[in-house]
């Protein structure tokens, strides 16, 4: 018997919008890497034709732009900032950044994008707000102190965590050459020796 009652229920598929090509393109690139990122990829992932999906992004340069703002959105803005406690702000801003990419380790090799989305500049705007009021006539060379250093920092680390080379038990071997690598080369805990390094870069700023 066919009746409405008989027949099996489908559910509409949710309807497309830019923040579901975001949210799929973020967890392809979570899964995959940058290098398996494709359009017809993402459009067969969101369950819907390229064309249809070309209709928000023109192209996988946009995904990835807009995949790597969302990941500066993850980046908290602190309270406060300015005032005596001003690199207590920048070093929470810092440290939220440097998770938010570590947490999405493709993102290491799309730094040298132009990070220009609204998440990434309201970040940035804070940074430069919180270093005028501290002092800084002339912030830029303090913004990209800090933006190099949490950038070169997160390279490294996934860069170092791609890698199988046993460089400790290298240097131990050529410890009368190298003695001080030896001692205190490249075997460490990646989260203190980032702060440690931070805070010699904001000690040393006024």
């Amino acid at each position: 018997m066919d009746t409405v009652w008989s027949r099996r229920r489908t559910e509409p598929k949710p309807r497309l919008t830019l923040d579901r090509i975001v949210a799929e393109a973020l967890a392809l690139l979570d899964e995959e890497g940058v290098a398996r990122l494709t359009m017809r990829r993402l459009a067969e992932r969101l369950g819907t034709g390229s064309t249809t999906l070309y209709w928000h992004v023109k192209t996988k340069d946009d995904v990835l732009d807009l995949a790597m703002d969302a990941v500066f959105g993850e980046v908290g803005l602190p309270d406060g900032g300015a005032g005596e406690d001003w690199r207590a702000g920048v070093r929470a801003l810092m440290g939220g950044w440097r998770a938010a990419l570590l947490r999405h380790p493709w993102s290491a090799t799309l730094l040298d994008r132009p990070l220009l989305g609204p998440n990434a500049l309201s970040r940035t705007e804070f940074l430069y707000e919180t270093l005028i009021a501290a002092g800084f006539a002339a912030p830029t060379t303090a913004a990209y102190s800090l933006s190099n250093y949490v950038m070169g920092s997160v390279i490294m680390q996934v860069t170092w965590a791609r890698s199988d080379a046993d460089v400790g038990g290298y240097l131990r071997e050529r410890a009368g050459d190298y003695p001080a690598l030896a001692a205190h080369g490249l075997e460490h805990d990646w989260d203190a020796t980032f702060e440690e390094g931070l805070g010699y870069l904001l000690a040393g700023m006024s």
